[in-house]
């Protein structure tokens, strides 16, 4: 049965209410060049047969990273996730589980986020983290409006190698809340340079974002950073877009971090077209009460036994919209999860070990490309994912490999548009995914292509 729960009297009476004539008129505000003047060019109707084969048909013209040699990443990356990981998800208790609003009867779902905030603090080097963000982007976002809660102040000072989603998110977000973002321009033909940022740190910068490893893969020192933020009352807040990365390089709370902020997809979460993905958040103790989302934490039930409660809700679905530090309704929960029970199959030695051999696969990589006529390994350092140097336009060669079946990498362009000195410049990434033969087709068709 349809569910049409309003009337044309229903409809008539709430429409004088508001003093319109028809809902159309509820659209006067939208600028005409955005309005359609016709409907959308798809069949009125067609049986389900019919969708599906059409659907089939245009799925079949992408190249699918489970099937071609793929070696995109820029914020995005092609991990192995054991059958495990979705079995566990299938589960009813964890697919069907909403938020826990009543903890006495989701107790097992408060565990599971127990367990991530843990792991998420452990691998960030920081006191506490919080049940999940949306996703990595709108996870930087919050940190810069919580470091301008915390320090009362409304400038932040953006990294030149910020991944272009985490800025532009931050950007909206600044905008309606009048907070100052100022950044230099990154030369990814040159080392990153701390210098850059720290130049730009006064006594009015409310916190500085810098990314490790940065959108061209470099590795970046925090820890001069970190003394420049604090020698002026800012906060450093830490971005990681290769979670994987944190089981080799040293965690961003240990080199001064106050806020750090992650794409959690690598573990547990498939690429999926742009999502669903988790973000991560954690933060020191003392800034705790302005951090977003929630904070899941362990007590003892009347009978003295383990049990799970929601020890802080500073969003605005828990308390008074006047009093919440942000608007995210969701965490991501069933993402999280994914996340959670892959971290727990790979334990503290196999997260080391995996991340172990996406080094070593980058390095087999980028000894093999700088071997290539017309192709030049920029980077001094890299964990998984670095930038080359064509000979000519990146996007012209990412085109022609497409054609022969290999996702060779992404363009900087495609991040940078209005970057055109960047033209030539292919951010490459490789992971435990890329065999010996995915390596041998790509350095085949470069020399071809070249």
């Amino acid at each position: 049965m349809r569910y049409l729960p309003l009337t044309e009297s229903d409809r008539a009476e709430m429409l004088a209410t508001i003093g319109a004539k028809s809902a159309v008129d509820m659209y006067c505000d939208v600028p005409k060049q955005a309005l359609l003047d016709a409907p959308v060019d798809l069949p009125t109707y067609k049986g389900e047969m019919e969708v599906e084969a059409v659907f089939a048909a245009m799925a079949a013209k992408n190249l699918s990273p489970s099937s071609a040699p793929c070696f995109l990443g820029a914020g995005a990356y092609r991990h192995h996730i054991p059958a495990t990981v979705d079995y566990m998800l299938q589960r009813g208790e964890f697919l069907t589980a909403y938020t826990p609003y009543q903890p006495e009867v989701a107790q097992g779902t408060l565990q599971y986020l127990f367990e991530f905030q843990t792991q998420v603090a452990m691998l960030t080097g920081m006191e506490v983290a919080n049940a999940s963000m949306y996703d990595g982007a709108t996870a930087c976002s919050e940190a810069v409006l919580m470091a301008t809660r915390a320090t009362h102040k409304h400038r932040a000072v953006l990294a030149g190698g910020l991944h272009p989603h985490y800025r532009d998110v931050t950007a909206t977000s600044a905008h309606s809340l009048k907070i100052e973002l100022v950044g230099p321009n990154s030369d990814p033909s040159r080392p990153a340079d701390p210098a850059s940022v720290i130049d730009l740190i006064d006594d009015a910068t409310a916190c500085v974002v810098v990314q490790s490893p940065d959108l061209f893969g470099r590795i970046i020192d925090l820890k001069p950073i970190a003394e420049a933020a604090h020698a002026k009352g800012a906060l450093l807040v830490a971005v990681v877009t290769e979670v994987v990365s944190l089981g080799l390089l040293e965690a961003p709370g240990n080199q001064g971090a106050d806020i750090v902020v992650a794409e959690g997809q690598s573990l547990g979460n498939a690429l999926s077209y742009g999502g669903p993905y988790v973000g991560l958040f954690a933060t020191t103790s003392k800034l705790v009460r302005q951090m977003p989302g929630r904070v899941v934490g362990e007590t003892l039930d009347v009978e003295g036994q383990r049990g799970w409660v929601l020890t802080l809700s500073t969003r605005e679905q828990h308390i008074r919209r006047e009093k919440a530090t942000s608007n995210i309704c969701t965490n991501s929960g069933l993402c999280a999860l994914a996340f959670t029970i892959h971290a727990s199959l790979l334990g503290e030695e196999g997260l080391s070990r995996l991340a172990r051999l996406n080094h070593a696969k980058a390095c087999q990589l980028a000894d093999r490309l700088a071997k290539v006529k017309g192709v030049e390994v920029l980077n001094d350092s890299f964990f998984n994912e670095f930038t080359v140097k064509l000979s000519k336009p990146a996007k012209d060669v990412v085109e022609a490999l497409a054609k022969r079946g290999i996702l060779g990498g992404v363009p900087v362009t495609r991040l940078l548009p209005t970057r055109s000195d960047l033209a030539n410049m292919l951010l490459v990434s490789a992971t435990e995914c890329n065999s010996d033969n995915d390596i041998d087709a790509l350095i085949k068709a470069l020399e071809e292509i070249l």
